[in-house]
């Protein structure tokens, strides 16, 4: 039941409403010891063995595992609780020894307030409402002031302050003050003077921080949790250096179309951060918490290596003697294979630049030899709707550029039979809509075979045949259109012959 370090975070955040550090809670965990029943069954289950041995298990699984361990029954709850297998995580995961002799919260509340912690600590410098309490407060409470001690980054020297001040400003009791690190008081004070370093002072402040109310740091971990994918995504985005700001616009803009005016506001306040969002696949699914299983660093990393690649392959394609059409074709081309052949990889795990790269140039390609295979710019635009460019895109099967000459040809000949000179007529008497379908530079999407229209109609008959090739559909088509024509004839005669009589009436 091994997982990354990534997933089980993922898990934690969804599951730490359920590690209640509340007294009740405890209270709970209490009346649950007492309400296990042993087992009657004959047969000798997991639940048989000792709490001791069942320890040992439960030491070989993760922070998540645990949980969920917990989850199953009331007796496997309890064993799940035991501090030792939580100060083990509390070591590992945060470089925390835990003594429970001199501690007021347990290792599992511990570990809890500690996640939060760090998650928040991390995102600091895009999270604005964490900014606020640490930077603009002033003077700053001292219950911040105690996680900041949390962190090695933060430079703290040696202490030498009295008893009263260390509680004032750390809240921890004179009597959790070791007389080892009392200090000889000047002569004309009677302050007992306690000196500690910041590793010192790191372990007594964790021991004594439970006994605050953590209602803050729980709010803001909640608003972490529910905006931490936006706010790091916007920090990455605009919060990059000058020069470097200026190329990542470039590359993220590169060949898109784009509304100027919600573009022109970008990296302020009033930027629609969610429309720049909307320009790549992979931002929407970072956006939605859907790359790396949700974590939101290794996203992010994901993110800058996948536009990383971008600037290689932008590089690459203007160093071709190619046109402007051509060159903006074969990159939205080239990034949407890139895509879809590393959608499932991007959401389990972190794609490197290159790996990207790899793939971008096997995309590549194959989008040049689609190009040379549609022979000119119009047909090239025409196929790449077609089901067969993508799975040639993604698979590399000549096969299917064997189908796409095929729709192609088939598609030649629908304009070949309707600009006949024996069907001038139905040229004539077609609507408009009808027989733009049948000309061979009409691009028919999937979305135009829906609806009960008479274009709806004849769009999925000529789907059929351009993608089948059964001449039985061919003749379907003719017998439609001309079915059309007819009918547009009858209805213009019927019009004509009324208003004839009319005349001749009023005459």
């Amino acid at each position: 039941m091994a997982f990354g370090i990534g997933q089980w975070e993922k898990e934690l955040h969804d599951q730490l409403p359920m590690l209640d550090g509340s007294p009740q809670k405890r209270a709970e965990e209490l009346d649950w010891k007492e309400a296990v029943v042993p087992c009657q069954s004959s047969c000798r289950g997991m639940l048989d063995l000792s709490d001791e041995v069942l320890v040992l298990i439960l030491r070989l699984l993760d922070p998540i595992s645990l949980l969920n361990t917990g989850r199953t029954c009331r007796a496997l709850f309890r064993v799940c609780s035991c501090s030792s297998l939580w100060t083990r995580h509390c070591q590992k995961f945060f470089g925390f020894a835990f003594s429970s002799a001199t501690s007021s919260i347990t290792p599992k509340d511990a570990f809890r307030l500690l996640h939060m912690w760090k998650n928040l600590y991390r995102t600091l410098p895009c999270n604005r409402s964490l900014q606020e309490k640490l930077f603009t407060e002033l003077p700053l409470g001292k219950y911040w002031i105690q996680w900041l001690v949390l962190e090695e980054i933060v430079p703290l020297p040696s202490v030498k302050l009295p008893d009263y001040d260390i509680e004032q400003l750390w809240g921890i009791k004179k009597e959790a003050l070791e007389e080892t690190h009392k200090e000889e008081p000047e002569e004309t004070s009677t302050d007992c003077i306690f000196k500690y370093d910041w590793r010192e002072l790191y372990n007594l402040t964790i021991t004594h921080h439970g006994g605050f109310d953590h209602g803050e740091l729980e709010g803001m971990y909640r608003l972490y949790y529910q905006f931490r994918f936006q706010w790091q995504f916007s920090y990455w985005l605009f919060k990059q250096p000058k020069p470097v700001d200026r190329q990542l616009r470039t590359i993220y803009l590169q060949w898109k179309k784009y509304n100027k005016r919600k573009i022109s506001s970008w990296g302020t306040a009033f930027c629609d951060v969610k429309y720049l969002v909307s320009l790549h696949h992979i931002t929407s699914d970072y956006w939605k918490g859907k790359l790396a299983k949700g974590d939101e660093n290794i996203g992010i990393q994901t993110v800058e290596n996948y536009f990383s690649m971008c600037k290689s392959l932008t590089a690459w394609i203007l160093g071709r003697d190619w046109g402007r059409l051509k060159c903006r074709k074969v990159y939205h081309d080239t990034l949407d294979g890139v895509y879809r052949v590393l959608k499932k990889e991007m959401h389990t795990t972190l794609i490197d630049h290159e790996h990207f790269w790899q793939v971008a140039k096997i995309q590549m390609a194959r989008v040049c030899k689609l190009e040379e295979t549609a022979v000119n710019y119009v047909n090239w635009k025409m196929i790449d709707s077609v089901p067969y460019y993508r799975l040639y895109m993604v698979s590399g099967n000549s096969v299917y550029l064997d189908h796409i000459k095929g729709f192609l040809q088939r598609k030649r000949l629908i304009n070949n039979w309707i600009c006949q000179e024996e069907n001038a007529w139905v040229r004539l008497l077609l609507p408009e809509e009808l027989y733009q379908l049948l000309e061979f530079d009409t691009k028919i999407c999937e979305g135009n075979l829906h609806g009960d229209t008479l274009s709806a109609h004849l769009s999925r008959i000529i789907w059929l045949y351009l993608h089948s090739g059964q001449q039985l559909y061919m003749e379907a088509v003719k017998g439609f259109v001309l079915e059309c024509a007819q009918a547009s004839l009858g209805y213009y005669t019927s019009v004509t012959s009324g208003f004839y009589t009319q005349f001749v009436h009023l005459n």
